[in-house]
């Protein structure tokens, strides 16, 4: 499944251009990801979601257990803090288990742009919960944010969809994820961190297996089985590659071109249009993403320059 959209910047060195080098594997990612989301899609036309997920998982899981295997990278098989990393992989399960629930009935585009809410969910969350404080500008660009995701769902307009809240629920979700993530980076062995994240969900949903269970139905359903669970590794990997070379804050704005390649590939399999209000709202949420990693910034560039990190 896709990201949960771009992260506010929480690095310590002031934000700079990305280079080439970063830009390509992030924009790889976005396309990735959004043919992750259309073919899951497409396949909850065939199989019940949670089969599909524990696919995207376990052949996710396969993958990384080949190229961080116990000989040559034993590190990614210690546990450090496994409660905590429990508790992520279960915030991953819960988003995508919502989020293919959600595609099921509304357009890629839709709950894509839905999800591009997460900053701002993740900056009240920091509020509460890690007590930073946020200036009014902030504040604004959180509930224009909101707002935008109004103008999508269109609550008592007649064109709201039940789905709508599930798309929500995987964005908090992802939002949540996305916070313990930062917490464990710095501390956590990555491997482990991946290894965890797929193993985690495999073992969850086997037992809801032997309640919905359905055989694939011809070789082409498997065939896209195996490429949901390939494009969810190399989709993570690609942005993990990505931030080799630039920062969070510098990357997060290039990440909102996903809802184009989501525009696109739900044309070109499913005929979808986006609504005009699907458009206009997820322009305001957007635009109030950027926005508010533009006040990050500026915030973050003050504080170290009056600390005589670099020069005003």
């Amino acid at each position: 499944m896709s990201s949960s959209g771009p992260l506010p910047p929480s690095s310590p060195v002031p934000p700079a251009r990305a280079p080439l080098k970063a830009l390509i594997p992030l924009f790889g990612s976005t396309i990735v990801f959004a043919c992750l989301d259309t073919t899951a899609k497409a396949m909850s036309s065939y199989l019940p979601v949670v089969e599909i997920s524990w696919f995207r998982y376990v052949i996710n899981l396969l993958m990384a257990m080949v190229v961080l295997n116990p000989i040559s990278s034993p590190g990614a098989w210690r546990f450090k803090l496994p409660g905590l990393q429990i508790v992520r992989a279960l915030l991953l399960t819960v988003m995508t288990l919502a989020n293919f629930s959600a595609l099921r009935y509304l357009q890629v585009a839709e709950t894509t742009s839905i999800g591009f809410l997460s900053p701002m969910v993740i900056t009240l969350l920091s509020v509460i919960f890690l007590h930073e404080k946020i200036g009014i500008r902030r504040v604004i660009a959180i509930i224009v944010g909101f707002l935008g995701v109004l103008l999508i769902t269109q609550p008592g307009f007649g064109t709201f969809h039940p789905a709508m809240l599930l798309a929500l629920a995987s964005m908090f979700s992802g939002a949540v994820y996305n916070l313990v993530t930062r917490h464990l980076a710095t501390r956590v062995n990555p491997g482990s961190l991946v290894i965890s994240l797929a193993a985690v969900p495999s073992l969850l949903l086997i037992p809801a297996l032997f309640v919905v269970w359905q055989t694939p139905s011809s070789p082409l359903v498997w065939g896209l089985l195996t490429f949901m669970g390939a494009a969810g590794g190399f989709g993570h990997f690609l942005v993990m590659t990505a931030h080799r070379f630039a920062t969070a804050a510098t990357l997060a704005p290039y990440s909102y071109i996903q809802l184009v390649w989501t525009v696109i590939s739900g044309y070109l399999v499913f005929a979808d249009v986006p609504s005009i209000w699907t458009l206009v709202g997820a322009s305001v949420v957007i635009a109030s993403g950027l926005y508010l990693l533009h006040r990050e910034r500026v915030v973050h560039a003050r504080g170290m320059a009056a600390a005589g990190v670099w020069p005003k």
